[in-house]
């Protein structure tokens, strides 16, 4: 019987992180899903690796770093399954991962996509940065997630056990319906890497569809394996990427008064990088905001089909809230203090 799920990761020079963790995915996903590697260009033997240790596993070689957005785009083409899996290659996973998520997809079409509950792999008793229980967006862009503001973490004793709408579900570990994906046209080629996956579940989102997280599903993420957080180059990503999806994405009666603010937010960032000497990312804050005006004009015709396609303009998830106030004024540090 064909198998529904496709479990595809993307690789890139993760040879030491597959022999690490793919056992486990085997071993608990094996079962429901095809796992399938989609190298990115490596130059470690990764490929060599697989087909020596992990013969079972299928690969879809491609031939350069096309990053994590295109290369997802390169690798899902045609692929034959009903759910996509998008995996990092830093997740631990344990029994019965994946049968929470698939039952419920299965028992509601209105839902796009879902994760699971991403604990610290390191600690995991501990939420994981790139997507908790699920992720928000505050008035101005910042994202945030059931279990990680900014940098901090929480314990997870179970608070956000609740299946509830989100804004977005992380990419490490994001179950998609092929379907949805095709009809969004998968993730945003141009970003590279950072903040891609918030970009699609917000266009999914905005034409009416549902995004959630599993916690009865568990995964344990390493996180920061492609780029160290306070890495320039991550930086320049995020900055910049998170000023394309609020381009890309807001409602017009938005657009012109949430980019003012934002601009202001990110000189008051560079100027602290500035006042703690961190010139190198003080320089990746402006090459973001350079880089944005400069191909801006580029994707109007993406924000002119988002806004034609838009049928839910203010989406559950996406809050009314400046995270920046809230955290560092009012000394809101956790999802259930903003969310009470």
């Amino acid at each position: 019987m064909q198998k529904k799920i496709a479990i595809v990761i993307l690789n890139w020079n993760g040879k030491d992180m597959m022999r690490q963790f793919l056992p486990t995915v085997i071993e608990h996903s094996e079962s429901l899903a095809r796992i399938i590697v989609a190298d990115n260009g490596s130059t470690d033997g990764s490929c060599e690796m697989l087909s020596q240790e992990f013969p079972q596993v299928e690969q879809i070689v491609l031939p350069e770093n096309y990053g994590f957005a295109e290369g997802y785009n390169r690798a899902l083409q045609g692929l034959d399954a009903e759910y996509y899996l998008l995996l990092n290659s830093d997740v631990e996973l344990k029994e019965e991962w994946l049968s929470p998520m698939l039952n419920y997809m299965e028992e509601h079409p209105e839902v796009a996509a879902c994760q699971p509950k991403l604990l610290w792999q390191r600690h995991p008793e501990m939420f994981e940065y790139a997507g908790g229980a699920g992720g928000y967006l505050d008035r101005y862009g910042y994202p945030y997630c059931r279990g990680r503001v900014f940098d901090t973490l929480e314990q997870d004793h179970g608070q956000y056990d609740q299946v509830v709408p989100l804004l977005w579900a992380t990419g490490a570990a994001l179950m998609v319906r092929r379907t949805d994906w095709e009809s969004a046209g998968g993730l945003d080629g141009r970003f590279f890497a950072h903040m891609e996956e918030i970009d699609l579940c917000w266009r999914l989102r905005s034409r009416g569809r549902g995004i959630v997280c599993i916690p009865q599903s568990k995964a344990y993420h390493v996180g920061g394996a492609s780029l160290a957080q306070g890495n320039p180059r991550k930086t320049f990503l995020n900055f910049r990427n998170n000023l394309l999806i609020l381009y890309k994405n807001l409602p017009a009666e938005e657009l012109a008064s949430v980019m003012r603010m934002r601009c202001l937010l990110d000189y008051v960032a560079m100027l602290k990088f500035l006042l703690t000497f961190d010139f190198a990312n003080a320089r990746a804050v402006i090459r973001a905001r350079k880089e944005f005006k400069r191909i801006k004009k580029d994707y109007l015709p993406q924000r002119e089909e988002n806004l034609r396609l838009m049928t839910t303009p203010h989406p559950e998830g996406r809050s009314k809230i400046c995270l920046l106030w809230n955290y560092y004024a009012k000394g809101k540090k956790n999802f259930s203090d903003l969310h009470p």
